[in-house]
């Protein structure tokens, strides 16, 4: 670690607090919220939820009302309940990303003006729409819908992409759309996340050559599904595409109202290999050194959170500080303790840093994240596990 690196000034700040503890490097995070915001080229950033976690953090970027702040424009939340809890302290534009079937949440909505008019939820099916409109115990409310469209590729029987929704043409669009409008939903909108463009690396001409093709299919496809859904319900307030790794590809489709982002604010290991923009990692995690088993072998305390997706070494946190530790294969990352190798200069009682492989679920480990500045004044603010609460 150099005296001007990033994770000097996190040390530095946090150096009186006992790990493992969280911290995020503000100017680091402030950089790449502007980089979303000149990349987006003027089209709104709807901020993920899933992946920020973190109230505070959240209104840095959207600003205290969590609605509208420089270039960024919305939430797109993971959870109804989180949906909610979001509104009731502040936000007034919330897209909840992914179906619900929370019987309790839709009836609070139902019963709620501000909850209806600040949140739209998504549908893919219409088995959803009868239970939705079942759980919120009355035909006269009309919550406002929005359709999650497959944007994956598909090349003869290959699927590359995501296992979301199984609405893909501009039939099956239109009608599950007048489906919606039959069963008293007002439908404002169409979602397609082009997960295999947005959270895909670009680790080899492969791969880019696949974002191509896949970026050039869905232009086209989106097009007709959009014009489909429009022939039932008009006008649609929300056309909502992209991710991180993605946005370029969204914004050049003129029918794109907003692009959605989350990941890019913190920047974990999956990241790093993205040609669209340079990466500044900002949330760090440290530990501790409990004991050395061998001179160079130093084992820190837990350290084992390991990131969804497919089991593997890019789900594994790494370490970052000192440099020249890695994990040992026979162990990897543990449950309460974890042995890294290349400890030579490394001393019981040392503080080690790591990054989290993904973006927000690091904050299911922490119930507080300590806010760095860059003359290393620290604020410490909770996460959505600090504020009591637990989404899925």
């Amino acid at each position: 670690m150099t005296e001007t690196s990033p994770i000097a000034t996190l040390h530095a700040a946090t150096v009186e607090l006992d790990p493992p503890l969280a911290a995020l490097d503000l100017t680091a995070l402030r950089a790449n919220a502007a980089d979303m915001v000149r990349r987006a080229g003027g089209v709104p950033v709807r901020v993920a939820s899933k992946s920020v976690r973190c109230r505070a953090v959240l209104e840095q970027v959207l600003g205290t009302d969590l609605t509208a702040d420089g270039g960024f424009a919305g939430i797109m939340s993971y959870s109804l309940a989180e949906a909610i809890w979001l509104v009731r302290h502040g936000a007034r534009d919330v897209l909840l990303g992914y179906p619900t079937v929370d019987r309790a949440a839709l009836a609070e909505l139902a019963g709620d003006d501000t909850l209806r008019e600040s949140i739209t939820l998504m549908i893919d099916d219409q088995a959803q729409l009868e239970l939705m409109r079942t759980a919120l115990g009355s035909d006269l409310v009309r919550p406002r819908v929005c359709l999650d469209v497959d944007a994956s590729l598909r090349i003869g029987p290959v699927h590359l992409g995501v296992r979301r929704s199984p609405v893909r043409s501009p039939e099956q669009a239109a009608t599950l759309a007048r489906a919606a409008v039959r069963r008293g939903f007002e439908v404002v909108g169409v979602m397609t996340y082009e997960a295999q463009i947005a959270g895909l690396p670009d680790s080899n001409i492969a791969v880019r050559l696949v974002k191509k093709a896949s970026a050039a299919e869905i232009a086209k496809r989106r097009g007709r599904v959009l014009e489909a859904v429009r022939s039932v319900v008009g006008k649609l307030e929300i056309v909502n595409s992209g991710g991180t790794g993605s946005i370029e590809v969204s914004i050049g489709d003129p029918d794109v109202t907003e692009v959605t982002a989350g990941s890019g604010l913190y920047v974990p290991t999956l990241f790093d290999h993205y040609r669209s923009f340079t990466p500044r990692p900002a949330l760090f995690f440290a530990t501790s050194v409990l004991r050395k088993p061998t001179p160079s072998i130093a084992t820190v305390f837990a350290g084992g959170y390991i990131a969804s997706g497919p089991a593997g070494p890019a789900r594994v946190p790494k370490p970052v500080w000192p440099t020249g530790l890695r994990l040992i294969g026979t162990e990897g990352a543990g449950e309460v303790q974890t042995p890294l190798s290349g400890a030579g200069e490394v001393e019981i009682g040392d503080r080690v840093w790591f990054r989290h492989a993904k973006a927000g679920e690091l904050c299911e480990r922490f119930d507080r994240i300590h806010l760095v500045d860059g003359d290393g004044g620290r604020t410490t603010v909770p996460t959505y596990r600090g504020e009591g609460n637990c989404f899925g």
